[in-house]
């Protein structure tokens, strides 16, 4: 019989795991250990938690001094990379945040999640073997916070979270990564198509978690999900530029028209 542990102390361990190689090495060996059923939901407390853990680098700025990202260059290309890199890494601590910060709901939600983390963890490390082939490294390039400062805004409530993190900030990556590939496509680098294809599959999965479970929370609270998303859109997000969507992956990720509408500014 196989021994159960509390998997909220667990799932803290691999939000503050600081080092790249420890962070991916836990969510992997946790994810196969919730898998098997070694873990329970517990009793343990939640501490407040405002930073992740995260190396020393990349350093972290302003998104107006972040290094010029694009294909002129392989400095540049490497910066695309690098900033898609650390996405990824910022991902999985954004998943694991959710499995340890929101309790009392149901063992599937933490399944979501917890595979969330597992293929986050992946994705981050084909991108950092890819830069490792050019010589460079994650943390070679300074990046920015947003993503993570947007999971303290929504530290309060998994509503607000799921409508806003995957909803809002990672479905922004179904809308560009069709664009990113095609330049690395026309450029020749099929290589990075051929990951970036593996994340655009898992990603479109990943917003679609968010929405089934936002949708789970206002049917549980009896509000109505497409005029709670805007109002919170738009109290959290009032510069979010509306504006050209990726509707094909966006509808497969769980969006209705009318927020379709909503997005791309004709509704």
């Amino acid at each position: 019989m196989l021994e159960e542990h509390d998997l909220y102390p667990q799932a803290q361990v691999c939000l503050l795991s600081r080092d790249a190689d420890t962070k991916v090495a836990q969510t992997h060996a946790t994810a196969e250990r919730w898998r098997r059923g070694e873990f329970v939901l517990g009793q343990s407390g939640v501490a407040a938690i405002s930073e992740p853990g995260r190396p020393s680098k990349p350093r972290l700025v302003d998104k107006a001094h972040l290094p010029k990202r694009g294909m002129q260059s392989k400095e540049e290309r490497a910066a695309l990379i690098h900033a898609l890199c650390h996405i990824e890494f910022t991902a999985i601590n954004l998943a694991w945040d959710a499995v340890y910060r929101f309790r009392g709901l149901p063992s599937a939600f933490y399944s979501d999640w917890i595979q969330v983390a597992d293929e986050e963890a992946h994705h981050f490390s084909m991108l950092r073997d890819y830069l490792k082939t050019q010589n460079y490294d994650y943390g070679d390039f300074s990046a920015h916070d947003g993503l993570w400062q947007m999971a303290l805004e929504t530290a309060h409530d998994p509503l607000v979270r799921m409508a806003l993190v995957p909803r809002v900030l990672e479905a922004r990556g179904l809308d560009v990564i069709s664009g990113i590939m095609l330049r690395f496509r026309e450029s020749g680098h099929h290589d990075v198509v051929e990951i970036l294809t593996v994340i655009q599959s898992d990603e479109v999965g990943h917003v679609d978690i968010g929405s089934r479970w936002f949708h789970y929370l206002c049917k549980q609270r009896d509000l109505d999900s497409e005029i709670v998303f805007r109002e919170l859109l738009e109290k959290h997000m009032k510069n979010y530029i509306k504006g050209s969507i990726d509707r094909v992956a966006r509808r497969q990720a769980g969006f209705s028209e009318q927020e379709l509408d909503y997005l791309d500014g004709t509704g």
